[in-house]
């Protein structure tokens, strides 16, 4: 599978392939393919991407199409990806939006995921979740985003 990356730096479009073998990003692939979604990405930036990063990482800009639709977000590179320039695959994305659907409260989400209540961070998780939430509730039916997020 080819991704078309943007580098701002040098200001030109690149195709890299993607070695896509492993079951993961077989499942990840079955599901773009059957809901018809066109998966891209391209690198922004290399710096810290969570609020309580220690070293820079490689920081993406993903958008999902389908149907005229669509849906983007930023995804942080692990840090040992970012030092072996690798590409986040499809998987690693779509993986990523299924395990973080959330709904409930946000003392349930602090609950559930061992935040302090009392913490701005664990908030601005919440509402990022939230928000993530309903932009692929958007694109996606309930039992696709059940099927996504099966992909693990």
């Amino acid at each position: 599978m080819a991704y078309k990356i943007k580098s701002k730096k040098v200001k030109e479009k690149k195709t890299f392939v993607v070695e896509q073998g492993s079951e993961y990003d077989k499942q990840a692939n079955k599901f773009l393919k059957e809901t018809n979604t066109t998966f891209k990405i391209r690198f922004v930036k290399h710096d810290k991407y969570f609020p309580d990063d220690k070293e820079s990482r490689d920081i993406y800009r993903f958008t999902l199409m389908k149907n005229g639709k669509t849906y983007s977000g930023t995804f942080g590179q692990s840090i040992a990806g970012s030092e072996k320039k690798e590409i986040p695959s499809a998987y690693s994305v779509l993986s990523s939006l299924g395990a973080d659907r959330f709904e409930g409260s946000f003392q349930e989400f602090a609950g559930e995921y061992g935040y302090d209540e009392d913490s701005m961070n664990a908030y601005k998780t919440y509402k990022a979740v939230q928000k993530q939430n309903e932009g692929m509730k958007n694109l996606y039916s309930e039992q696709e985003l059940d099927n996504l997020s099966e992909i693990q």
